[in-house]
């Protein structure tokens, strides 16, 4: 008799744990479901025009998935929409961060900014600066990786070719095109490092307050410098303060603003 209460304890508990179990597991699933269904349901509110629920939403899948270019782009659409321009400019500049060659994400940056109060002429810069710049972000530093891998790839091919071929004509053809990759290869890999540093090292920010005065040091009671308006964006110089940073404007101004002020890209 206690042998067969003790298998019928056995048997329930064993019930009881499977229970639990495949309790936990559907949850698991139907939680993955709701997790990956998030940006679609963002996709359908801003589909319908309910660009306030799609922000939230949006917001909600960069804080489970991670930062990616694409629901950067689509959130600074919302804020657009809604009109506020410091923050649709914020998101544009994120977005542009991890994909500078997006042809959508630029033309939408130029336009939230040509919304904004300030309007800047940066200061003048010698031409293979100007031109490094359009290069580098001319495509996504994923994309430079995998042309510098690609690159790197057909190089070797090409000097295997020369040391391997006897033939003269397909040796110089190797030779010579082992060395025009060999620049694709260098090119590559420095745009893809200098890309990388921007998105780790952040060194910039958007002033997010409606109007802040620039003051001459890191103190309310300094000299008032000038104003400067929501949506500017500006390089910091020094955030190793707590409630101030130094930063410079793209005109070439510098000053000290508080760090609730701005929001860094």
């Amino acid at each position: 008799m206690r042998i067969y209460d003790l298998t019928i304890y056995n048997l329930q508990f064993a019930m009881r744990t499977f229970r639990k179990v495949f309790l936990l597991v559907g949850f698991s699933f139907s939680f993955l479901a709701s997790f990956a269904a998030t940006k679609a349901e963002a996709d359908a509110f801003y589909e319908k025009e309910q660009y306030r629920d799609a922000a939230a939403a949006y917001e909600q899948v960069l804080k489970q998935e991670g930062v990616a270019a694409e629901v950067y782009y689509n959130l600074g659409n919302c804020y657009y929409k809604l009109d506020e321009i410091p923050l649709a400019v914020l998101n544009y500049e994120r977005a542009y961060l991890l994909d500078p060659g997006d042809g959508d994400i630029r033309a939408n940056l130029a336009l939230a900014r040509g919304k904004t109060i300030d309007k800047v002429v940066p200061p003048s810069e010698m031409f293979f600066v100007t031109w490094w710049r359009d290069l580098t972000h001319c495509m996504s530093m994923k994309t430079w990786t995998i042309l510098g891998i690609v690159a790197f790839i057909l190089m070797l091919i090409g000097v295997l070719v020369y040391m391997f071929v006897s033939q003269l004509t397909v040796r110089k053809i190797g030779v010579y095109g082992a060395m025009g990759l060999l620049v694709v290869v260098i090119i590559a890999n420095l745009a893809a490092v200098s890309q990388h540093i921007d998105q780790t090292h952040r060194s910039t920010a958007i002033i997010m307050a409606p109007a802040i005065t620039v003051k001459s040091s890191p103190s309310n009671t300094s000299t008032d410098l000038f104003l400067i308006h929501e949506g500017s964006k500006v390089e910091i110089l020094d955030g190793s303060m707590k409630e101030w940073m130094e930063v410079k404007f793209e005109e070439g101004k510098q000053g000290w603003i508080p760090v609730s002020a701005l929001e860094v890209i």
